[in-house]
């Protein structure tokens, strides 16, 4: 054992290259995840993670990578892949089979496949690798399987191309009987570790012989005679062997580190199954006609539960694998208020998190301000060390309104007064980060600007640096006001004006009434747009109107900032021919020079934003359009893996071409976009919950032609779960309440 003070190569030196921004890429390559808690897996479709050092593969622990390549071989390949499957639990099975085709016999027999290898894949408190090989030849085989792997402890900034001017210490690995060690010392003053464990299970279930084992993989040798498997298991455990709190596994520098818990495959697969069960037990249970939706509704449900992260032990949902794997404000709150008809504790568990962290100083280091509600909380190194804001980070201008329209929504759904009566010293904080910080030129808008160069240089949605450009293509200058976060905060005081009342604090009320009002009348002074029908998707720093055609408007309808006669209007932009693309709504309409559908904001459909905006529609009356909205998106997931949406695909046409095309670098599962089904299905059947009136509302339901009917099962409003039967007709869909438990609920159904 070495005393720890061995320095080795950097392993992306080992592996072909030498700085991150030359690592390559695995995008265009389907995913395989497997994710639990905080530690998650993103390989290729075979299970492997490969290329070695490719951006978005690999294992993480939180924002730390612990492997950087991981690569399966056998003797007598190439292997063939026969399939490649994942669970809706999160259990990976990768079918191989290894074959004579390779030897090039085209016109004499058919191949020959002589040996099946399945792989098994999980995630629980480690990462298990079972490898099952069975003989299918007359005859015995000696075979040799093995495994390469590498760790290069990247952070996840690093990983998407930060360049830093120094890293810690790579560490000499650990090499034991049956385990490799590889060690990293961070400049924030933590060892990281990565442990692999290996174990072989002859067919007589005798311990298979380990070839060989160093600090780049091992091999283990096997003989099947026929008709029999062996099994090799490797276990891989990450964690932090000393340093700050936090980490996931308790592994000493000064000792072996303790082997994993002695549980077979199938037993860490049942405990698995048995946690989404319960999970998917405690949501609403969405049973469909189309038994496809119903398989993407119940994979949206498991996803919750994949993308939930713990911190300061605590839960919260996490924004999306492989970048965005902790907790954002925004994202959490906007997930929170779409999962309320399925699973109405993302929200409760996103609003107590969020309000542990609410801004409490002016810092502009981080872009801190008293009320405000972080944008982002890192937890790897470059956090710890200061190289990034990320600990947490506010430059977000949405995030505040948004935690009072989720708080108000959440009471609406749940009457859950004790969360709420806890809440609201936080949401008194943030009316007034409101009031006193986000209009700091008092014109009664709400703007942004940065104040560290750190941060962001755009703090809505449309983050990214040319998200909100005129419609010549020219970035706007902040400080900037951006529409939809006016509707958010005339949202938020009308509705913590309705959370007021209900508590009897009538004059507090009033004041929150009469400064929507007013907000909403700047709103429409400053943003419309006569001529486009539409409203600006901001105002820049000279307060002119940047003047593109977007989908951010749409938001507006969402928070009913507007009038019926404008809603509408707006309604036509979105889903007129240069903003719907056929698949759904684009983030800007083509025509314009800043469209660009293969962009990150600037013309590509996102999920979220196209239930926001068919909520919104629904809202005002059209429900019909709302559907348009959930059919396009529909349409759409059927072409992607596990009829899962992802963060965003490519607005190109649908009538230029009969697939949607994915963005190279989008995460899978994101947890708005998987939340964004329960949005769409609650806007088209007119859900609207009155909980603390023990009232449930279905207002104007509708079915699309594809949805002869839709059953929800459990659905919850206050102590009540109620069962609903939809049914398609000509006009409307019709509704029937099926069974009312746990308490009393008034269902009123609105044709």
């Amino acid at each position: 054992m070495d005393d720890g003070r061995t320095v080795m190569a950097r392993p992306e030196e080992l592996l072909g290259y030498a700085d991150p921004s030359d690592r390559p890429e695995a995008t265009g390559v389907d995913k395989l995840v497997l994710k639990r808690g905080n530690l998650f897996l993103v390989a290729n479709r075979l299970g492997d993670v490969m290329p070695a050092g490719a951006r978005d593969l690999g294992l993480f622990l939180t924002d730390t990578r612990h492997l950087s390549a991981w690569r399966m071989s056998v003797s007598g390949g190439p292997l063939l892949c026969l399939s490649s499957q994942v669970s809706s639990d999160y259990v990976a099975q990768v079918d191989f089979t290894v074959t004579s085709l390779h030897e090039g016999d085209l016109l004499g027999r058919e191949p020959l496949n002589y040996v099946h290898l399945r792989r098994d894949m999980l995630i629980d408190d480690v990462l298990v690798d079972r490898l099952v090989l069975t003989n299918f030849q007359g005859k015995a085989v000696d075979a040799w399987i093995a495994l390469e792997w590498a760790a290069d402890f990247a952070d996840v900034f690093e990983i998407r191309g930060a360049r830093r001017r120094e890293r810690g210490t790579y560490h000499a690995p650990r090499v034991e009987r049956d385990q490799v060690v590889l060690r990293y010392d961070g400049r924030d003053g933590r060892r990281y570790a990565t442990e692999v464990r290996i174990r072989g299970v002859g067919a007589d279930g005798a311990p298979a012989a380990l070839a060989s084992l160093d600090a780049r993989g091992a091999r283990v040798r096997l003989h099947l005679e026929p008709a029999e498997h062996v099994e090799v298991h490797f276990a891989v455990a990450a964690g932090i062997e000393r340093g700050a709190p936090g980490r996931a596994r308790g592994l000493d520098e000064e000792r072996p580190v303790p082997p994993p818990a002695p549980r077979s495959f199938g037993a860490r697969a049942s405990c698995t199954r048995e946690a989404y069960s319960a999970y998917a037990a405690q949501a609403t249970r969405f049973v469909a006609s189309n038994d496809l939706f119903t398989s993407a509704l119940e994979q949206a449900v498991a996803d919750l539960k994949a993308l939930t992260v713990y911190h300061f032990g605590a839960p919260v949902i996490s924004a999306g694998i492989p970048w965005y794997t902790c907790p954002f404000g925004r994202d959490a709150l906007i997930a929170g208020y779409e999962a309320l008809a399925a699973q109405p504790e993302v929200a409760r568990d996103a609003l107590r998190f969020l309000a542990r962290l609410q801004g409490e100083r002016d810092d502009p280091s981080r872009d801190e301000e008293p009320g405000k509600i972080p944008h982002e909380i890192r937890f790897g190194e470059m956090a710890a060390a200061g190289e990034v804001p990320h600990t947490p980070y506010y430059g977000s201008v949405d995030a505040t309104p948004l935690f009072l329209v989720l708080l108000s929504e959440y009471d609406l759904w749940t009457d859950d007064h004790e969360t709420v009566e806890a809440l609201l010293p936080a949401a008194e904080r943030a009316l007034a980060w409101m009031d006193r910080w986000a209009d700091p030129d008092d014109d009664g808008l709400v703007e942004y600007q940065r104040r560290t160069q750190q941060g962001l240089r755009n703090q809505g949605w449309k983050d990214s640096h040319d998200g909100v450009p005129f419609a010549d293509g020219t970035p706007a200058e902040p400080p900037i006001a951006l529409v939809e976060v006016q509707g958010y905060c005339i949202d938020a005081r009308r509705r913590m004006a309705a959370l007021l009342r209900r508590r009897g604090r009538r004059s507090e009320a009033q004041a929150l009434v009469t400064a929507a009002r007013l907000h909403a009348e700047r709103l429409e002074e400053r943003f419309w747009m006569e001529r486009k029908g539409t409203y600006a998707i901001a105002l820049d720093r000279d307060e002119r109107q940047v003047d593109a055609v977007t989908s951010n408007p749409g938001h507006l309808l969402f928070s009913g900032a507007i009038s019926d006669a404008r809603a509408h209007q707006v309604a036509a932009s979105l889903l007129g021919r240069e903003s719907w693309s056929g698949w759904g709504i684009r983030t800007l309409a083509a025509g314009q020079r800043a469209y660009n559908p293969l962009s990150y904001h600037d013309g590509t459909v996102w999920p979220h934003d196209n239930a926001l905006c068919a909520m919104g529609m629904a809202a005002y009356g059209m429900t019909r359009q709302a559907g348009q909205v959930l059919t396009g998106l529909w349409d759409a997931a059927q072409h992607f893996r596990q009829l899962r949406m992802p963060e965003l695909f490519c607005g190109l046409s649908r009538s230029a071409g009969q697939f949607p095309v994915s963005y190279p670098v989008a995460c899978s599962p994101q947890a708005w976009s998987s939340a964004a089904w329960f949005l769409l299905v609650r806007a088209v059947l007119g859900l609207q919950a009155d909980a603390p009136r023990r009232t449930l509302r279905v207002v104007q339901p509708w079915l699309p032609p594809w949805l002869d009917e839709l059953v929800l099962h459990g659905l919850r409003v206050g102590p009540a779960r109620v069962s609903l039967r939809f049914t398609r007709g000509k006009a409307n869909a019709f509704a029937e309440v099926l069974e009312i438990q746990g308490g009393d609920l008034k269902v009123r159904i609105e044709v």
